[in-house]
């Protein structure tokens, strides 16, 4: 498994080894030893698997207690992937960083605690799994607004995107709750 730097600081291109013939493949989708060595030494304590059809847009959502690393990846279909950095104290605050993960590149995105996280679902239908550092907390969890001037982020698609009506009420980055 490699590990690949993207434009924000911690957040990672996971590019698994394949192991393929005429059976089918194997791969490691997380080993912690390659982590440790990358400096990340958080656990795993939740798995989540979402189904969602073309023109979803789950996001951008986070914790502002509890934050949550998050190690995605898609079993079926393909998603435009999105990760914000909500930390003021970042060089990078404010910025995103977006990677296709799909069943057939096979990537993972590690998602560090203190980033807002979503995705688009380019497919005719996506499934998304990923492991998280901390319990989900509903009373802690926040939104933002995916499509804010401010933030510019290059989605896909930008008109027929399907909402939850909390991702369509989030609020804008500028009011957003945000880290230290």
């Amino acid at each position: 498994m490699e590990l690949l730097n993207t434009s924000l600081p911690g957040v990672l291109l996971l590019q698994p080894k394949l192991f393929g013939d005429h059976r089918g493949f194997f791969m490691e989708t997380f080993r912690k030893q390659v982590f440790e060595q990358a400096g990340i030494h958080d656990e795993f304590v939740q798995d989540n698997h979402s189904k969602s059809r073309r023109g979803i847009l789950r996001g951008l959502h986070y914790q502002i207690k509890q934050p949550q690393g998050k190690l995605v990846r898609v079993v079926v279909g393909e998603v435009f992937d999105v990760a914000v950095d909500m930390r003021r104290s970042s060089p990078s605050f404010g910025l995103w960083v977006g990677v296709v993960l799909s069943a057939e590149n096979k990537h993972a995105l590690w998602v560090p605690p203190g980033f807002a996280h979503g995705f688009y679902v380019m497919s005719a239908e996506a499934e998304v799994t990923y492991k998280t550092t901390t319990y989900y907390a509903p009373e802690h969890e926040r939104s933002l607004l995916w499509n804010d001037p401010l933030l510019n982020i290059s989605w896909p698609e930008k008109t027929n995107v399907v909402l939850s009506d909390k991702d369509n009420n989030a609020p804008r980055f500028a009011v957003a709750e945000t880290f230290a």
